[in-house]
């Protein structure tokens, strides 16, 4: 006898119901509290279920973890901002392109390149120019492979430069420098108005990375104070280390790029993360308040074996400035890297002579990003490890400095109800079982569903009664069908010789 094939026609309508419920419950899930809001409608055809779900993570679309699996199911290694102009670098500052304030720009630069970008200033803003690049995926890297970002004037004078590079991992990943032109009583060069160019340009050993690395490129302008700041960074600021949270983990799969970052508050946070991936994540941290973060990668059967730098953990500023960087080993035991305690959000860290003081200059969404190293699947093999982050935002928000017109883009230096409700979970599902005390900033413990949430998880709860209900009616019906055509089975059995 055959094997029966089901064709359109073969459906019975048990399935046909069990289908049709479990597409409405998923167009549901998708806006319930704790998972991604993504539309079914925008997931790629054939998408599967990525790491981030396989380690527990929640995710109601093929986003999971951070990434976005394609039908052929290779990721997409970083998310560019959907609104991202593509702009060609200049081999020199004739025919540089000009950026625009606020904006959000999509190039590429090869390998020893260099390549000029045209900004007008005026002289009262301060302007921040940040590259990141994004080596591809599976190519060659090493530590010292990096880019160097240099905002200057028309005569090639420098105004500031900085560099990043892919460092211990040796595993190619996104990484971010920013640049800048501040205006200041102290300063003596990059005062006036007029042309400057921002310059991004590739270093490392030759031959070592040859591909052309793509490029986003952030250009936040800041305006001046209505009255002049000091010119010290303060001294005094609480560096004792953050007490411990408490609570269970709530799941928080990461973004895939700065654009795409995943908003986190203060709490205990769980997903899983493969071997060459990078998590971004969004932490709101307002003036006064001082953020910490560790993240901790969960054991697996280790065999004895070891990666020395398999996990790499940084942080941004608002402008995609580095702040401070912190790395581990890897040998399938649980494993935990902390950065260092760093000083309350200030206008006037920027004055301070310690680089991580001075990128704390800003309120905003301060950026965590994640890399496990490609060198990880040699040892462990290729399934997601546990990831676990513990973020702390101590202290309560204080007034920001008196600024005389509006960033660009707009908001960029503040922090709304909405972002602390995002990333507390109020407004997307927050870690289960709490975490501890929120130091009054509304950042602590799981958050409440209120209001849309509410009606979101309403909604979820009458599909999946209604649902019982239509699959209740449709067995009911098949049974009194066959009751009523006995000799239906045999038929079938015969179109399937």
């Amino acid at each position: 006898m055959g094997r029966r094939t089901v064709g359109r026609r073969g459906r019975t309508p048990v399935a046909v119901g069990a289908v049709l419920c479990t597409a409405a419950a998923l167009g549901v899930t998708a806006a319930v509290p704790g998972r991604a809001a993504a539309s079914p409608s925008s997931w790629p055809a054939g998408a599967a279920q990525g790491a981030g779900d396989r380690a527990g993570a929640v995710s109601a679309s093929p986003v999971h973890a951070g990434r976005l699996l394609p039908s052929d199911g290779d990721p997409v290694p970083y998310a560019f901002d959907e609104d991202a102009r593509t702009v060609e670098g200049a081999d020199g500052i004739t025919g540089a392109a000009r950026l625009e304030p606020g904006g959000t720009y999509r190039s590429s630069i090869a390998e020893d390149g260099k390549v000029y970008y045209r900004l007008e200033l005026d002289a009262a803003s301060n302007a921040y120019v940040s590259a990141t690049a994004v080596p591809a995926p599976g190519s060659e890297v090493s530590a010292a492979d990096g880019i160097k970002v240099t905002v200057q004037e028309a005569d090639g004078s420098t105004c500031s430069a900085k560099s990043a590079h892919i460092g211990a991992t040796q595993s190619p990943h996104p990484i971010a420098a920013s640049a800048s032109r501040e205006i200041g009583r102290t300063k003596y060069v990059c005062q006036e108005p007029g042309t400057y160019y921002a310059v991004v340009e590739r270093s490392g050993p030759p031959g070592s990375s040859p591909e052309d690395w793509d490029l986003e490129i952030g250009y936040v302008t800041e305006p001046r104070l209505g009255k002049a700041d000091t010119t010290a960074a303060p001294e005094n600021w609480d560096s004792a280390p953050p007490e411990g949270l408490l609570g269970e983990a709530g799941r928080r799969a990461g973004g895939s790029g700065f654009s795409t970052a995943a908003p986190l508050g203060q709490g205990v946070w769980q997903t899983g993360i493969e071997a060459g991936q990078t998590l971004f994540y969004k932490v709101p941290v307002d003036w006064g308040q001082q953020v910490y973060a560790d993240a901790e990668l969960g054991g697996v059967d280790s065999g004895g074996r070891y990666v020395g730098t398999a996990l790499a953990m940084a942080l941004y500023n608002p402008v995609r400035g580095f702040v401070e960087d912190v790395g581990s080993g890897y040998g399938g035991s649980r494993r935990s890297a902390a950065l260092p305690v760093l000083p309350p959000v200030a206008y006037d860290n920027r004055h301070a002579i310690s680089a991580r003081v001075s990128a704390m200059r800003f309120a905003g969404s301060y950026y965590l990003v994640v890399h496990l190293g490609a060198g990880v699947a040699e040892k462990f093999g290729d399934g997601p490890v546990q990831l676990t982050l513990r973020v702390r935002v101590r202290g309560d928000a204080g007034d920001g400095p008196a600024y005389l017109g509006r960033a660009r883009p707009e908001g960029a230096f503040e922090v709304t109800a909405e972002d602390r409700a995002e990333a507390s979970g109020a407004a997307g599902g927050g870690p289960a079982g709490g975490t501890g005390s929120g130091d009054g900033n509304g950042d602590g413990g799981t958050g409440g569903v209120g209001g849309k949430a509410a009606m979101k998880v309403v909604a979820a709860t009458g599909i999946g009664s209604g649902c019982a209900l239509v699959l209740t009616l449709v067995v009911w019906t098949a049974l009194a069908r066959r009751r009523a055509s006995p000799a239906r089975a045999g038929s079938g059995r015969r179109r399937g010789r």
